[in-house]
């Protein structure tokens, strides 16, 4: 039954066709506040913490994708390289263990962005992109990572009216409301677009499968080892834990959401949490009753969005739209239990899946995402050269993680290559602001987003101005 009261003027369609509450109580009343993926990626091995001075000639601090990848290509480049990883808390517990899998193509956060920022390279964009995941999906099989990697494709889909002209109908992939409706079985969908080139993984299982293949590479792997502090002398980088420390020649620096060993960075990322449900798994006839055979990742096209797929067990993940900021910039465990937020997401799933009221969650947390101004990956080189930097994928790092690897590894190697001469790598997006200005501005922000999709899409001139200077903010 859907509620009376919702049906308002500009209400989007998560108002105008919300569940009664007695279906997001139900739904609700027996999830743990626990990382689905984590939970069922199992037991992994344990590494030991740094308890000894290392001289090394590569650290890798950060023990996520970034991070991971760089020590695996560092020992596939020189094998000969004593290369040590270094992991505040355990291989893949933040956003590496917590996302939804996504493995995008797209190097820029999407086809738009990428042309509003970098038009001329775009084409050189696209094609690295589209290599970057071909060659991930080749060395996922080659290092025989258990991921559960599966290449279905993403689509895209309106809810309003007006976001259909958003769908490019004239060009190939663009699905009408009775094409996307067989693929996936939402009463909500008014179109789609199909994208193949995006793949679906097990986010921790492919953490910790790489943390695994990178030890059999003779990676020197490191948890509970926070690094507090890093310095230079010598012509060598010193990074120093609670217990020891490591004297580098290059140091790789993948912390992305948490605050940068290098204070001049700080301001470049803001760290926003997003948060996802996880149901039970669909019994037969309920996944008969969405269809969904093609197994594809799904998101909506609406400013504050929402993104969902299956897992191998038949789970629905839904997460995104309520992306939040807390003054400060801080990383906290306290930010990731929001209970208006999660009913916020629970109401929303079963708006866009009604045939499914009854199904509970299992499954609530959240995790922070760097995000920067410009949405996607920013490089640092510094100290004179010794120590290179990435971040701000801005919830799309899952696959540019792998490529800004490669770009990392040639810049600490002199390398004058495709990657490194990129516009996009040789310089930086605006800064963020310092509090409380941040916060004020991100807020409002927000707010003229979410006005945006209660307004057929509309910008309005903050959000117009904020294009034009290129300082943005993505739910």
């Amino acid at each position: 039954m859907r509620n009376p009261l919702f049906g308002r003027g500009n209400d989007i369609v998560f108002e105008r066709q919300a569940p009664e509450p007695a279906v997001i109580a139900h739904a609700l009343e027996r999830t743990e506040h626990r990382v689905f993926w984590l939970d069922d990626a199992g037991d992994a091995a344990a590494y030991p913490a740094l308890s000894a001075w290392l001289d090394v000639d590569l650290a890798v601090v950060g023990g996520g994708y970034l991070g991971l990848w760089s020590a695996i290509m560092a020992k596939q480049r020189n094998p000969d390289a004593r290369v040590v990883l270094l992991e505040g808390q355990t291989i893949g517990w933040a956003a590496s263990g917590r996302n939804g899998g996504f493995v995008e193509a797209s190097l820029t956060h999407g086809e738009g962005n990428g042309e509003s920022r970098w038009p001329a390279e775009m084409e050189t964009l696209t094609r690295l992109g589209l290599e970057n995941l071909a060659t991930m999906e080749r060395q996922v099989a080659e290092l025989g990572l258990d991921c559960q990697w599966e290449h279905n494709g993403s689509i895209d889909v309106a809810l309003e009216e007006h976001q259909l002209e958003w769908l490019e109908p004239d060009k190939d992939g663009f699905l009408d409301r009775a094409a996307v409706q067989g693929k996936v079985g939402s009463p909500t969908y008014l179109g789609g677009r199909y994208h193949h080139d995006t793949a679906l993984v097990h986010p921790a299982r492919l953490a910790k499968e790489l943390a695994r293949a990178a030890a059999e590479l003779g990676v020197e792997v490191f948890e509970n080892s926070q690094v507090n502090g890093l310095s230079e002398e010598n012509g060598a980088v010193t990074l120093t834990t609670a217990r020891a420390g490591v004297r580098a020649a290059h140091v790789v620096l993948a912390t992305n959401a948490f605050p940068s060993l290098l204070k001049r960075y700080r301001l470049y990322t803001v760290p926003v949490y997003d948060y996802v449900l996880m149901t039970e798994p669909l019994s037969a006839a309920q996944l008969a009753s969405i269809g969904w055979q093609g197994r594809e990742g799904m998101a909506d096209l609406a400013n504050q969005f929402h993104y969902y797929r299956l897992t191998a067990d038949n789970r629905v993940l839904f997460g995104g739209y309520d992306a939040v900021y807390h003054f400060g910039r801080e990383v906290r465990a306290s930010y990731e239990d929001r209970t208006e937020t999660f009913r916020t997401l629970a109401s929303h799933f079963f708006t866009t899946f009604p045939q499914l009221e009854g199904l509970r969650f299992t499954h609530r947390w959240a995790g922070a995402i760097d995000t920067s101004s410009q949405f996607c990956a920013f490089f640092g080189l510094d100290l004179g050269g010794r120590v290179v930097s990435a971040a701000g994928f801005t919830g799309l790092g899952v696959g540019a993680t792998h490529f800004a690897a490669e770009v990392l590894l040639d810049r600490l190697a002199g390398l004058t290559t495709e990657r490194t001469e990129l516009e996009m790598v040789r310089r930086k997006p605006l800064p963020f602001p310092p509090e409380p200005f941040a916060a004020a501005g991100i807020a409002a922000t927000k707010w003229a987003m979410d006005r945006a999709d209660h307004h057929e899409g509309r910008r309005n001139l903050l959000l117009r101005t904020l294009d034009a200077v290129g300082l943005g903010f993505d739910s």
